[in-house]
């Protein structure tokens, strides 16, 4: 329990960045049909 209080805020906000950059380059590569409008893996909203 003790690698928990190692982590800092910095980690954390970080992570987060990390995170939202690798889904919106995933939304920006993959086809429609898997990340776009009613796409299977990521579904960015509705088909219209």
């Amino acid at each position: 329990m003790d690698w928990l209080s190692q982590i800092t805020v910095g980690e954390v906000i970080m992570t987060f960045l990390a995170c939202c950059l690798i889904h919106e380059t995933l939304v920006v590569v993959l086809p429609d049909h898997l990340a776009g409008p009613g796409g299977w893996l990521i579904d960015t909203g509705d088909q219209d």
